[in-house]
């Protein structure tokens, strides 16, 4: 959970930051893309490196860096220096983030494998919704660099966690070459996979149009609902809710449901969110809760649903690169959320109707790239003769 954790846990400190640094309200939005961007730039590397060398040297080294780039925040004198600290913190958050549900699929398969991932999605859910909570928290003991220490916190809590309790997956056996040709050539072979990419933009832009409420919390709580730096509750606690009952709903379908089915009905709860969302969005109740996070709530059902068995069907279809796999799915989604937050929050995201216009144009393009998927897998199965699969529920 470290990875989601991170980007939104110093938000209630932003007005302080703001004062204190000083900077300017669009220049904080850089403490959000700046940690994106270097999540996003090395995380093409953890997974791969974690096929070479093993699971656990990746996560402690990981977290490692990530407790000092922490207390580097914590002693930030301007926000340049902030900025450093939180590329770094972004650079090494990855570790665990990434790597950790690699260990997922080396260890099972099948209905197990889907419950297990749905836990996961469960504490990736939880994540952002209590990172700022634990922000506002924080700072009713001080200022805002005790945001930071309380994160370099974690990261030795992790620490010892993962030395102390986690078993190392990936036996040397499976292990592949640590050799820069070998790295390389593992991502060029999956970013070469056609299937790969339908799947890896359909949940990056399904959870994208979350994500524009998750980056921009500052902006859509405080800007446009007119609450306070303790209210970011009232975003995150129903759409996490949401989100984690439908972790829960997709771990409980295990061996009941298929994969693909149960993703169809994910993909279309989010669609049916998004079209709503704008509704609210143009009417009276824009800026009115609860009915102004009722659209974002549902995506977040939605993605709940999906994202566990969309993972599964990415690990898949490359059982020898688990992690060059999730390395890849990981970067496309980091970058697409690093533009949104800088190049779309700013100017989309200054009204309720910006905000839902947003999300409903990417849970949109979520739903294309699975039906685009859908419909390629029928047309291979009818000309190898075996029939097609299940049909995909577009609305």
């Amino acid at each position: 959970m470290i990875g989601p954790f991170s980007i939104d846990t110093p938000f209630p400190a932003f007005a302080q930051m703001e004062r204190e640094l000083p900077a300017t309200a669009g220049q904080l939005q850089l403490v959000v893309t700046v940690y994106l961007a270097a999540f996003a730039a090395m995380s093409v590397l953890h997974g791969p490196i974690s096929d070479a060398v093993g699971r656990r040297p990746v996560m402690v080294v990981g977290l490692t860096v990530y407790a000092a780039a922490s207390i580097a925040c914590a002693f930030a004198p301007d926000l340049g220096w902030l900025l450093v600290g939180r590329a770094l913190q972004g650079l090494s958050a990855g570790g665990a983030t990434i790597v950790s549900r690699t260990v997922i699929r080396d260890l099972f398969s099948g209905a197990t494998a889907q419950r297990l991932m749905s836990r996961v999605a469960l504490v990736f859910g939880v994540a952002p919704a209590i990172g700022p909570i634990i922000g506002g928290l924080v700072l009713q003991l001080g200022d805002w660099p005790l945001v930071f220490v309380f994160q370099a916190g974690l990261g030795v809590v992790l620490v010892l966690a993962v030395v102390l309790l986690l078993p190392e997956t990936h036996p040397r056996e499976r292990r592949t070459a640590l050799r820069v040709g070998s790295v390389v050539g593992g991502l060029l072979q999956v970013a070469r996979e056609p299937a790969f990419h339908r799947l890896a933009w359909a949940t990056a832009l399904l959870f994208g149009a979350q994500f524009l409420y998750i980056g921009g919390a500052a902006i859509f709580v405080v800007d446009v609902l007119g609450e306070g730096e303790l209210d970011f509750w009232k975003l995150f606690v129903p759409m996490i809710g949401a989100m984690m009952l439908g972790s829960w709903l997709c771990g409980r379908a295990a061996g009941r449901i298929s994969a693909r089915r149960l993703t169809s009905i994910g993909c279309t709860t989010s669609f049916v969110g998004g079209v709503i969302g704008i509704l609210v969005a143009a009417s009276p109740l824009a800026a009115d809760l609860p009915w102004a996070v009722v659209g974002v709530s549902l995506v977040a059902l939605g993605n709940g649903i999906t994202y566990p068995t969309i993972q599964l069907l990415l690990l898949d279809l490359f059982p020898g690169r688990l992690g060059a796999v999730v390395s890849m799915s990981a970067f496309l989604a980091l970058v697409l959320n690093a533009i949104t937050a800088v190049a779309v929050t700013p100017h989309l995201g200054t009204s309720a109707l910006g905000f839902a216009t947003a999300a409903f144009i990417g849970v949109a393009g979520g739903q294309l790239c699975w039906a685009w998927h859908c419909a390629v897998e029928n047309r291979d199965c009818a000309v190898a003769g075996v029939g097609e699969r299940e049909p995909v529920e577009l609305l």
